[in-house]
């Protein structure tokens, strides 16, 4: 089972994320694409350490390379968080896949990562709405998780939105 949970930042989407994979996991891992460059990834990885803690999840690291990915134990829930992380390790980083080929190696690595546990939950963000001018590589990033989010959200059994701590489902809302 594959669950999509996006929002704006600070939208309560993770805490839904967590609930969620709580409910029907008990070997739970928390997979992580932050990379904690500066202070405030640092404060941000901190925040959400101590939020999931008492709640069982490992924890391991995915900055790129979702496609190789193999947890180092069996488990029957996994959290991925967060997709626009990883897209722009893809994309910027020096040893990411690029932006051409983004979009269908994150895909594949979703469906490779579902088939290693009972239920997925994939974490990504809602980062068009703003009326901000951004640069034609930023727009081309924006793109690229909007590509993301639509597939996720056509190949998923639930997908919901957190607006300001309030979990609105568009399907599987028996699952959520």
């Amino acid at each position: 089972m594959k669950i999509v949970i996006t929002g704006g930042s600070a939208s309560g989407k993770s805490a839904y994320a967590e609930q969620i994979i709580c409910k029907y996991a008990t070997k739970k891992l928390y997979l992580a694409t932050m990379q904690p460059f500066g202070k405030a990834a640092q404060k941000r990885i901190e925040r959400h350490l101590s939020l999931r803690k008492g709640k069982g999840f490992d924890t391991q690291e995915c900055f790129i390379n979702l496609e190789h990915f193999t947890p180092q134990n069996q488990y029957d829930g996994i959290l991925l968080e967060c997709m626009s992380n990883l897209l722009a390790n893809e994309i910027f980083s020096p040893n990411g896949i690029g932006a051409d080929k983004a979009v269908e190696y994150i895909i594949n690595g979703i469906v490779r990562l579902e088939k290693q546990c009972k239920i997925l939950v994939i974490v990504t963000s809602e980062i068009f709405s703003d009326d901000e001018e951004y640069s034609e590589q930023t727009i081309k990033y924006c793109k690229l998780l909007g590509n993301i989010n639509q597939i996720l959200f056509k190949i998923s059994d639930a997908a919901a939105e957190s607006v300001c701590g309030i979990l609105i489902p568009y399907k599987g809302e028996n699952l959520l």
